[in-house]
């Protein structure tokens, strides 16, 4: 979308300019519930009940604002996230760290490998390096965008309040493929309660993203969460399935709801990341009802949680 066209729609969506000021941090004013009931009706089309909260979308809402521990910070933050992790599961599940600094000037490039990968370790996406031959490596913009990404509040964008309290910094991690060469899927379990319900698998994410879903016992799933889905393109079962799920359940255990990530190579099972509000609860699910399904899995914690609000 160019710049006039963002413009021309903002002019005519004026919610959805106010939600995009105030996920900048433009309107400080604007306190975490109301900003989260705008962004779900500007993102959903229908307006958020936290009162009786009925969809996965609408109870993750309800959990960012009043289910609040914090361990959830230790949790999201892919540095720390690593060894709380390796305590619950082993070390042999953790994909090896090459580095951590506060400032992208502190990389010794010389000192990485041909191959790694750098991201920040407090957002999604933003700052991410993904390099399969230091040789091409544009080093400057490398830096440029990974000062991007330290400067984002990612905590703004969704209200996801355990990001609001994570320490920036910058992780280089080995780079990874799997069985294809060319790609690292993910499997991202759904677990409510220490049970695994639903396996998400992203693939083709820099060629037209799609994403299938299975059930535990890697049935195909015909329904959508955001992206498409490929049924005339089925993902093997993973043969290091069963061990995806025992680790699953004991990362989730005790929390209402988790999404635990991992990758499968070389028959070896590695963690990926842990998820409390996947798509910041702002996520299509196709059909609707699906929603409600997934939704009636994630039961709330009963006397309202514990708030920090």
């Amino acid at each position: 979308m160019s710049k006039a066209e963002r413009l021309k729609y903002y002019m005519t969506h004026p919610a959805s300019a106010v939600v995009r000021l105030a996920g900048t941090g433009c309107l400080p004013f604007i306190d975490d519930e109301t900003y989260i009931k705008m962004q779900f009706k500007s993102r959903l089309g229908y307006a958020l009940d936290l009162e009786h909260p009925r969809t996965f979308n609408e109870k993750l809402q309800w959990l960012k604002l009043h289910d609040r521990k914090p361990e959830y910070v230790t949790m999201v933050d892919k540095v720390t996230a690593k060894q709380w992790v390796a305590e619950r599961i082993g070390q042999e599940h953790i994909i090896p760290t090459l580095g951590v600094w506060d400032d992208p000037d502190q990389i010794d490039f010389d000192a990485l490998p041909d191959q790694f990968v750098l991201k920040c370790n407090h957002n999604s996406g933003l700052g991410l390096c993904i390099c399969t031959d230091k040789s091409k490596l544009d080093i400057p913009k490398v830096k440029r965008e990974l000062r991007k990404g330290l400067r984002q509040d990612y905590y703004l964008t969704g209200r996801e309040w355990p990001y609001k309290n994570v320490p920036r910094k910058i992780l280089a991690e080995q780079y990874m493929v799997d069985e294809s060469g060319t790609e690292l899927k993910d499997y991202k379990v759904f677990n409510f309660d220490g049970e695994p319900k639903l396996i998400q698998v992203d693939f083709d994410r820099f060629a037209g993203h799609k994403r299938n879903l299975y059930t535990t016992d890697w049935e195909y799933v015909k329904a959508a969460i955001e992206f498409p889905t490929e049924p005339s393109r089925q993902i093997e079962r993973p043969k290091g399935l069963e061990t995806m799920l025992e680790l699953a359940g004991k990362l989730s255990a005790g929390l209402p709801h988790l999404r635990t990530d991992f990758y499968c190579i070389d028959n070896r099972v590695y963690f990926g990341e842990l998820t409390l509000y996947h798509g910041s609860g702002c996520e299509h699910f196709e059909p609707a009802s699906f929603g409600i399904e997934v939704g009636d899995w994630l039961q709330l914690p009963s006397g309202g949680g514990t708030s920090l609000l």
